[in-house]
């Protein structure tokens, strides 16, 4: 459980004031110190994450963030990345004082918590240090998040157990799609993974989507077979049976597309992810832009992972100049990548994102939905290159439902 994917693992975020204990609850449930602990308020500036097991959870990353009442100029910035953690929360911690209990600050919190629909279990900490949590504290707590809260010492380890259980029983079982290509074929299948190796394939191993890509099949029993695009012509002819479907690199769509037989399926990594991590069909809207896109257009091009620049990048070279090719020289563009995802997105006329292997799905889904509320269309990047090499449609076609919507999209 340990090489689990970090993006793969339930996101469990804790929030609360200053000096609450947070750090000290998370020290508690992991019985590590991962978290630095300090009896001075404010003593965790930055978001905190910490990829660990948490029984009877399993894989886990841990979020421990800054006070929700911060102060000053630099307060501000703490308190906006420590809302910013929202976006890729799953499960979030409610942390509170016997003492003060459900003020403004908590019940902003809960606010937010609430339109994102991120379930809620609450903490009442340093319940050792009152003669007794009030009962109409209690109350009122179970009333408000629509369950008991518990109560806890994170020094003396009291009340943790619980803690656990209760996060076991209110973890969502849905913050990750089950497929990523899983549904598309049957025990016995076969499936071609084309995995070019060229300057930005990483020495010595496969990129993330391809290995996951890999499991699924395994894990569903169906029958892999790895090559890259120059010998994919040769693998089809040693093969017995024809493939049920091949999934090549993005960037190799145009080859791949040729070598293999119409009545084979064809997708990419790429797409098989902007499902798994998105939603195919706000994508459809990207594509439909895509196609109107005009000179003078402004796109963003975002970006989940930092990896190194080659020569001849994907997302800061090839795609533009594909663009720019379909378009016209007067395109602007704007990068982002990693956590970075701009506010201003109702400065662009359209979004073109990777699949999002590095974000777990509550992430992308909050990406796609700001989008959404700022009217921006997104298009994925498997996507857009099969669209702006004319094989799009191609490439929908292992997803029927999508496949039907884009078809009477072209046509209306």
């Amino acid at each position: 459980m340990q090489s689990t994917p970090q993006a793969n693992r339930l996101h469990i975020a804790v929030f609360g004031r200053r000096n609450v204990g947070k750090s000290s609850l998370i020290n508690a449930l992991t019985n590590q110190n991962l978290a630095l602990v300090s009896d001075v308020a404010g003593t965790t500036t930055d978001p905190v994450y910490k990829a660990m097991e948490l029984l009877p959870l399993g894989p886990v990353v841990m979020i421990d963030t800054a006070g929700i009442d911060d102060i000053g100029m630099l307060g501000e910035l703490r308190v906006k990345k420590t809302m910013e953690v929202m976006r890729k929360t799953d499960l979030a911690i409610l942390v509170l004082d016997p003492e003060i209990g459900l003020a403004n600050f908590e019940e902003e919190i809960l606010k937010k918590l609430e339109e994102r629909e991120i379930p809620v279990v609450a903490v009442i900490n340093k319940s050792d240090l009152v003669k007794e949590v009030s009962e109409e504290l209690i109350s009122k707590v179970r009333e408000r998040v629509g369950k008991k809260p518990i109560l806890v010492s994170a020094e003396k380890k009291q009340g943790i157990e619980e803690l656990r259980q209760a996060l076991a029983k209110n973890a969502p079982v849905d913050y990750e799609e089950p497929f990523i290509i899983g549904d598309l074929i049957k025990p016995g299948d076969t499936v071609i993974l084309v995995v070019p190796i060229d300057l930005a394939a990483p020495k010595g191993r496969l990129i993330l989507p391809q290995v996951q890509t890999l499991r699924d099949v395994l894990d569903h029993d169906g029958i892999a077979v790895v090559t890259k695009e120059r010998e994919l012509k040769a693998t089809l002819r040693n093969l017995r049976e024809k493939p049920k479907i091949v999934v090549t690199d993005s960037q190799a769509f145009t080859k791949v597309d040729a070598d293999v037989p119409e009545d084979i399926l064809l997708t990419s990594f790429s797409i098989l992810f902007a499902r798994y991590k998105g939603d195919l069909e706000i994508y459809l809207e990207g594509a439909k832009k895509l196609e109107e896109l005009k000179p003078g257009a402004k796109v963003l091009i975002a970006e989940a992972c930092t990896h190194r620049r080659v020569a001849d990048d994907i997302g800061t070279v090839k795609i533009p100049r594909w663009l720019r090719l379909r378009v016209g020289n007067d395109l602007q563009f704007d990068h982002v990548s990693g956590r970075e995802y701009p506010e201003n997105l109702t400065d662009y006329d359209l979004i073109l994102h990777c699949g999002g292997c590095m974000l777990n799905r509550r992430e992308m889904l909050y990406r796609l939905k700001e989008a959404k509320k700022a009217g921006v269309p997104v298009i994925n990047y498997g996507m857009a290159i099969a669209q702006l090499h004319g094989i799009l449609d191609r490439a929908l076609k292992p997803f029927p439902t999508i496949h039907a919507m884009w078809v009477s999209r072209k046509q209306s």
